[in-house]
Parts: C-alpha cells; structure tokens; sequence
C-alpha cells in the first residue's frame, strides 16, 4: 500500500510548517530547496563566528508554534484554532512572560524580549514599545498629553479589529466573492479599510505617535499610507502575545522544524532547484498537477505539488502558458509587488560598550516618513535619507558572536527591482552611508573602528537567490485590493492538485501570517482528499491506495 505523495517547492517557514502539517495527514512529502540549507528567507549567514538570521527575528503568536511541534503523524488538527481567554490575558504574558510550550521546548528555547521595539525618532528621542499600558502611556504623555485620550480610542478600535479581523476571520480562506462580501459590511464598520496611517491619524496628533503606531507594517513589506487600517491589529496581536527571540537565532526555530518534519518522516533536498511543474491535461480542460522537474533534469512525480515560492516565479517561470487561465503573466505582472531591502550584516568588537544604548530590536526613523516611503513604494528611487531596522541579537543571546563581540545587522527599505538601479554601484555606497550614519550619530560609538566582519544584500539577491520576483523583500505589496479574495489563492484556480503557501497567499506576510497559511493550505488539501470530517476531530485518515 502507497501513501498518497506531496511534493513542496521551497523550506521557507511556510513550506516547513505545511510540510508538518501534511506529515501529520498521512502523506509522504517532499521538500526540494534551491539553497544548501533551509529558510529561504529563514535562511542563517555564518562567518568569522558570527551567526546572522538573513531574514526574519521579529517572533510573535508562539503558541502557533507550539501547535507545530505537537503534531503527530497520522494525526492532525486542523480544527479551529484556541484563542482561550488564558491566551487573549494580556496581563498573564506581561507578568509570566510565557514563549515557548512544552512541545516547543524539546526543540527550542524561545524568550521574550523586552521592550518590543525601542523607536529612534530624527530628533534622537526614541519610544519603547512594550505593550505595557502603565509603560505606554507614560511614554505618550511625555511626547502629547492630548494623545492619551486618543490612545485610548485606538486602543479600543484596534481591539475591536483584531478580535473580528484575527481571533474571529484570521484563518478564513476567502476562495470565492460570497467569502470576501460576507464580511465587508463588518470591516467597513469597524473603519478597518481606509489606509492604516489615516486611521492612527484620526486619534493622534502628534506626528511622532502617529509613528510608533503604524511603522510595523513596513516589517512584512506593507507600506503605512497604502496598507489597510485593519493592520491595525498587528498592534494588538503584539500587545497580547508579546515579542520573542529563538536562542541560536531564528535559523533555529527553521532546524527545529526541519527536525520536526523528518520525525513525522518527511524528506527534504537541497541544491534541487525545481525547473518547472509538469502538469497534464487540455489547454482548455481540466488540467492536474502531476509531479516537478528540477534544473538537473531529474522528475519526481506526486499527487500534489504546493509552491512556497514566490507567486510570480511559480507562475510565469513554472508552469507553461498554456495551463493557466486565470493567472496568465499579464495579471502575474501587472499585481504590485512589495518594497525590497538592503540588509548589512555586521560584527563588531564590544570592548568599552557594556553600556551599549541600544535594545534587541530598533527602529531608527529618518527625518522624512510619508515622502521616504512615497519614494521607495511609488517613485521607485533611492532617497538620500532612510530609515531602517538595527537588529542586535547578542543583547539576548551572546552565543551569536565569538567571546568579546556583537553580531547585528540592520535592514533598509529600498525600492524593488522595477527602480531600475545598479546595485553593483548603489549597494556600496548605500551601505556605507548606514554606516557612517551609525557611527556618527553614535548609535554604536567608534562603529568604524570596532567592525570585524561586514558583508551585505541587495534586491539582487533576493531577485537571483531567492527567485522573488524584481526582487521583491516580501511578497506581494499588501495593499487592499491584494487582500483576502483579491490575494493569490492557495488552491490553484488553473490547476488541480496545485496549491500555494507563504507570503504570497492568504492571509499574507509575517512569520505568524505563513503558519496560518499553512493550515489553511492544508485545510483545502484535505477537502480535496475528503478528510476533513476526520481531520476535524483531530484524528486524520491514513491516505493509502492500493
């Protein structure tokens, strides 16, 4: 008896979560990534002893990762999520201080880090946010006494987004209009549709609050002024579960997964880039997945075949032109795709910097918001100001750097690669304009001397090593009309047994976004093998034929 074969392009955290997930349904599943290691975004520099997450460090929701861990094979739950009122008690995580559960505690040791983001203002005045109310309210009346009454409002109607657009709707798949207009009358009352950075504007007034509270869409690629107010529960989602670190780096919550998958029996192949989707079937008839061929010429043929790589690339570089209907190159091109980045990874002598004035995770603001921003999404040109991202895990985990050392990197919104610009010339000088920038304002005190190590990424990498289209840092831009039912489907609309998870799909970016992808990929999996009443009640079929 054969079980059922699943085949997954990519060992993002996405792949690596819905690889776990069909494990736990019965099938026998394949990873194949392009990269020597997992991650793909995920994916960990080593050098000189330093350890550096190439991409995501911003952990939140960690009992999404506890579901992970808890899964057995031939035993799943893709039930509705626990969103307990112990897991909703914000004061429970701030006095406790809970990360990681007992089933993600036999892989890895996750943290809390506190405060969440230390916001550098132009000014040199920074705001910690730490989802403390006593804390952030102090904060607010230093910076406008006149904001605390607005705080209050939008603490409410944030409160009221994320309980209906995330406890209530966040693993909703919208695969069809009726899904999407369904639940548009509750998100027009709840103002959650008009642009984020309008909807923080209504309660604040002063222009450093209005900040604070609508610069984390930029960190899954969404620009302030373009996303819609209900990105407004990020702040909530935050307030209620706190921010975490993975000791070792998020590289290890990535090994923990793949350790996780290969228990469960899964099997997983680096250096095997895929080249294309074979696909059988009438250009105008029905037309199935069958299996994938990797650029050695290799194939491999499974009864579903998931894409966790980029939309655009799986698309239009994938599948022939001939089997899809619905996403043809000219809707594939002409969807906004999200900023890019530059992302300089440092390591640098700590001697003489016990005092270091800077947290795990920082925020440093240019003297420009809404025309930076304007310029990198719409105008496409490299400002000659920027903000940017300064991550310093060896706050938290010193074991990331050899003995006397600091390993940090800092992340810079540029524009895609639709800009245009030379990278093999802009890149230097953009870089070391960061770093004197760091080095003068005294960020990191005498950083031009005391740096050791230093390399960095362009839109380049992203577009020649990751395959992301234009080079894009996160996916699709999650403006309104790429959301929900307007997002790429997790199901292909072209093809059977072709599915979609990560970034790219529903219901977007962040690290908490693609585990809920996950499941609802494999929601739609398991409907298509008729388990879903079992996988319901949390016991899954074995899926054999003979």
């Amino acid at each position: 008896m054969d079980r059922q074969k699943a085949i997954i392009i990519g060992s993002g955290i996405g792949g690596l979560a819905l690889g776990i997930r069909l494990q736990s349904l019965g099938f026998d599943t394949t990873i194949f990534e392009k990269l020597d290691a997992p991650g793909g975004r995920a994916y960990v520099r080593r050098a000189e002893g330093f350890t550096f997450d190439m991409g995501p460090t911003v952990i939140t929701v960690p009992h999404f990762i506890e579901e992970l861990f808890s899964l057995e094979r031939d035993c799943a739950d893709l039930g509705s999520p626990d969103f307990s009122p112990e897991l909703l008690d914000i004061n429970s995580r701030i006095k406790t201080g809970t990360s990681g559960g007992p089933n993600t505690s036999k892989y890895v040791n996750i943290v809390p880090v506190l405060p969440f983001y230390r916001i550098y203002f132009d000014d040199g005045s920074y705001f910690d946010y730490d989802g403390d109310p006593e804390s952030t309210r102090r904060q607010i009346e230093a910076i406008e006494p006149e904001d605390l009454e607005g705080y209050d409002r939008f603490h409410d109607a944030a409160r009221a987004i994320f309980e209906r657009g995330f406890v209530e709707l966040g693993y909703t798949y919208f695969g069809d209009v009726m899904s999407m207009l369904k639940i548009a009358p509750d998100l027009v009352k709840l103002d959650a549709v008009r642009p984020l950075f309008s909807f923080v504007k209504s309660y604040f007034k002063s222009p450093k609050l209005q900040q604070v509270f609508s610069f984390e869409p930029l960190l899954v690629g969404g620009n302030p002024f373009k996303v819609p107010a209900i990105y407004a529960m990020i702040h909530f989602v935050e307030k209620t579960w706190g921010i975490h670190f993975v000791m070792g780096g998020t590289g290890e919550l990535v090994l923990g997964f793949v350790k996780k998958f290969q228990e469960l029996g899964g099997t997983i192949h680096y250096d095997s880039e895929v080249s294309s989707i074979e696909v059988e079937g009438k250009r105008f008839g029905k037309k199935t997945a069958k299996g994938i061929t990797l650029a050695n010429g290799t194939r491999y043929k499974a009864d579903v075949v998931v894409s966790n790589g980029d939309y655009a690339n799986t698309y239009m570089k994938l599948i022939e032109p001939k089997y899809r209907f619905i996403n043809q190159d000219l809707r594939v091109k002409t969807l906004k795709q999200s900023m890019s980045i530059v992302v300089i990874y440092f390591g640098f002598k700590a001697d003489g910097l016990e005092d270091l004035d800077l947290q795990h995770h920082n925020i440093i603001l240019g003297p420009r918001y809404e025309e930076l921003l304007m310029e990198i999404f719409e105008e496409k040109i490299l400002s000659p100001d920027f903000s940017q991202y300064l991550h310093v895990p060896t706050l938290t985990d010193p074991s990331m750097a050899p003995p006397g050392h600091h390993a940090a990197y800092t992340l810079i919104p540029v524009p895609n690669n639709a800009s245009g610009l030379d990278w093999s010339v802009e890149g230097d000088k953009l870089v070391n304009k960061v770093i004197d920038f760091l080095h003068d304002r005294n960020y990191i005190p005498g950083l031009r001397d005391r740096i050791v190590y230093q390399s960095f990424v362009t839109p380049d990498y992203f577009e020649n090593n990751l395959n992301s289209y234009l080079g894009n840092g996160f996916g699709l831009e999650p403006v309104l009309v790429q959301s929900a039912f307007f997002r790429p489907h997790n199901r292909s609309e072209d093809i059977q047994n072709l599915y979609l998870v990560g970034a790219n799909s529903q219901p977007g970016g962040g690290t908490p976004a693609v585990m809920m992808c996950a499941k609802m990929t494999a929601r739609e999996i398991a409907k298509n093998f008729a388990i879903d009443d079992a996988i319901v009640n949390g016991i899954a079929k074995s899926l054999v034929t003979a």
